[in-house]
């Protein structure tokens, strides 16, 4: 059986398309995937998305858009006290009053001291003292109140000397909730101890959270940082105050990776700030025997509220990044990943051609020897 050159190239042909149709492939071209099925009717595309370059120029453009896919928090920064300890409300005191006089008013014959244990402040900040009545002490270091306590017993017992005990009540404490090795309440020695300083008495944070993020409850209100900003910067190392409430959690943040990238999957957020190279070093890059290194999109969705307020034209935005030139690579590097951010790695049209063409060649060689053969 004998084929003429022309039904030759027709069978040629018939392979090709159907080499075309059928490659495998694990991605979309970059084409594909930025292409416009809506038109008006004067033909003109509809385009339900924004397609943003990410290059040098546009980045502040971009910068300036609403954050999303994060709680925004804001942070007190630290503000040194006294390192002294001051009374407050709900603290307990223990007043030792020691006195010469055989007949004192405070002590029974023979006895020299006389002790009252854990008296307790009240709100208002006072304490109630036998022949002295009520004594303002919050606000106080002990060792003041010492001194006004025994100026007041001095007058009724003129050998009187006082000794003040502080212990202090929940008012003075700080609960470290969760993310430390040993949770706990743990009391304000003095008015300068730090947040770090709490979570090494606490023994450290936990070391299996992954970039553990502080959120610091004080006043009916919920302050948040991440430690490695903290340990970053000293001014953030904000000064305890009585009632905090601490919880160091894991980052919940994520991204997805699909396509001809490294790995296909759902990635955590391993800093506070992370960049669209960063973001290619987690997936391991781009399968370099199909992926087009011009052809990297962030697809992320803004919601209506950031178009209206002066963010990007379209709730949906396809960024593109091309990784094969110098300002695309410096750009990535300061283009920043947001959360739920879907970096997509196409697919390189030069490697489905030479798929095609070693298909195209094969067929040839089949051609030749059924030729042959004939």
């Amino acid at each position: 059986m004998s084929f003429s050159p022309l039904r030759l190239a027709a069978i040629l042909l018939c392979a090709l398309v159907a080499a075309c149709e059928s490659v495998p492939r694990g991605a979309g071209f970059q084409a594909e995937v930025l292409a416009v099925s809506d038109r008006a009717e004067d033909g003109t595309p509809l385009p339900d998305f924004a397609v943003a370059p990410v290059t040098r120029d546009l980045l502040p453009v971009y910068a300036a858009w609403p954050r999303i896919g994060e709680r925004g928090y804001n942070w007190i920064n630290r503000v040194e006290q006294p390192a002294n300890r001051i009374i407050a409300p709900g603290d307990a005191l223990t007043i030792t009053i020691w006195n010469t006089e055989e007949n004192g008013l405070l002590t029974a014959p023979g006895q020299r001291f006389v002790r009252m244990e854990a008296m307790r402040v009240s709100p208002s900040g006072f304490l109630f003292l036998p022949y002295i009545g009520e004594q303002k002490v919050s606000g106080m270091s002990p060792e003041r109140a010492r001194e006004v306590i025994e100026e007041k017993y001095v007058e009724v017992t003129p050998s009187a000397q006082v000794q003040v005990e502080l212990a202090e009540g929940r008012q003075s404490t700080v609960s470290l909730v969760g993310g430390v090795a040993a949770p706990g309440v743990y009391p304000l020695i003095d008015r300068d101890i730090t947040l770090l300083s709490m979570l090494a008495e606490a023994g450290g944070v936990t070391p299996s959270l992954r970039n553990p993020q502080v959120r610091l409850h004080r006043g009916g209100q919920v302050y948040g940082t991440s430690l490695d900003r903290l340990y970053e910067n000293p001014s953030l190392n904000t000064t305890m105050v009585g009632g905090d409430r601490v919880i160091i959690e894991a980052d919940e943040r994520t991204f997805l990776s699909l396509g001809a990238a490294g790995t296909e999957a759902v990635h955590p957020f391993t800093k506070a700030d992370l960049t669209a190279i960063e973001a290619m070093a987690i997936i391991g890059g781009v399968a370099e025997s199909r992926a087009d290194p011009q052809g990297i999109l962030i697809l992320r969705d803004y919601p209506a509220s950031a178009v209206r307020s002066g963010g990007p034209s379209q709730e949906r935005v396809v960024f593109t990044i091309d990784l094969t030139t110098a300002d695309g690579l410096f750009s990535a590097g300061q283009f920043h990943i947001r959360p739920g951010d879907l970096v997509y790695a196409s697919e390189s049209p030069v490697t489905t051609a030479q798929t095609i063409f070693g298909i195209l060649g094969s067929a040839l060689g089949l051609g030749r020897q059924i030729a042959a053969a004939g």
